[in-house]
């Protein structure tokens, strides 16, 4: 059965403020859903809420999972059955090292799925060819999570973790950011690599060129909390193009905007619900 997320009437107030509007979307196994609009209107918003971050408030809507409550359960519970977050800004964990980070978090996720622990040489030989396709040096294995890598290792260390940890829904929050040209290439063919039956992708992006590499099934538009447009690559193109000025016009609306915000949602574990 492939994997499937449902999201419906999903309301997102942060300090007392709305910021998603009602959102529905499902993304299923074999899918890549870009979601793009412009900064401060709810996209990263919507992956922090998703997957539990303790200072967003869901007012109201659902979130499911394979058919399951996603907003009853805890942090690490989300993970442990198959979402995944790429994080727009990667934190640095002091006193875990990257592959105790991932070999911990690996055998949590084959304890869900009742499979058996793998022995740390069976992970490590996994690690290594896994690191080496996404161009990681074996030496990053022993160094502190994300602690002194650059923009760019941060974010090839997360698609490393997804390559490892193999979710069933993975929502990847403006990995192309910060991204040069070479490190952009490997990311976009890596994720795109990864697609499969068993594996559906929310992605959301500001730019084209990472879609250049992961080809989507399926193009929203986000304007002030709410999908608004939904299609395929001719959206793209068109916002290449014209930018959002044309939805503005198409549908009559104004677009509230505001600075992004820093999200920095919990990783593997935390304490908090949804809601």
């Amino acid at each position: 059965m492939k994997p499937s997320l449902t999201i419906k009437g999903l309301h997102v107030s942060i300090e007392n403020k709305e910021i998603l509007k009602g959102v529905d979307l499902t993304v299923k196994g074999g899918e890549v859903h870009a979601i793009m609009g412009p900064n401060g209107t709810g996209k990263s918003t919507l992956a922090s809420a998703v997957m539990g971050h303790p200072s967003y408030q869901i007012t109201a809507g659902s979130v499911s999972l394979n058919g399951e409550d996603v907003l009853e359960m805890e942090v690490d519970e989300r993970a442990r059955k198959g979402l995944f977050l790429a994080m727009q800004n990667p934190r640095e964990v002091s006193g875990v090292t990257n592959s105790d980070f991932m070999f911990a978090a690996l055998n949590n996720v084959r304890e869900e799925r009742g499979q058996d622990p793998l022995s740390r040489m069976v992970f490590g030989n996994d690690y290594l060819k896994q690191a080496a396709a996404m161009k990681i040096d074996d030496q990053y294995a022993e160094r502190y999570l994300n602690e002194g890598f650059s923009g760019g290792e941060r974010k090839r260390n997360e698609i490393l973790q997804m390559k490892v940890l193999r979710p069933s829904i993975a929502v990847l929050d403006e990995i192309d950011s910060g991204l040069d040209v070479d490190a952009l290439k490997i990311v976009g063919e890596s994720v795109s690599d990864m697609i499969n039956e068993q594996l559906g992708i929310l992605l959301i992006t500001h730019y084209e060129r990472i879609l250049e590499y992961i080809a989507p099934t399926h193009v929203h538009v986000m304007i002030n909390g709410k999908i608004v447009k939904s299609g395929g690559r001719e959206l793209i193109k068109k916002i290449d193009e014209q930018g959002y000025d044309w939805v503005k016009e198409e549908l009559g609306i104004d677009i509230e905007t505001k600075p992004a915000r820093s999200e920095n949602p919990y990783m593997l574990g935390g304490p908090a619900k949804g809601k």
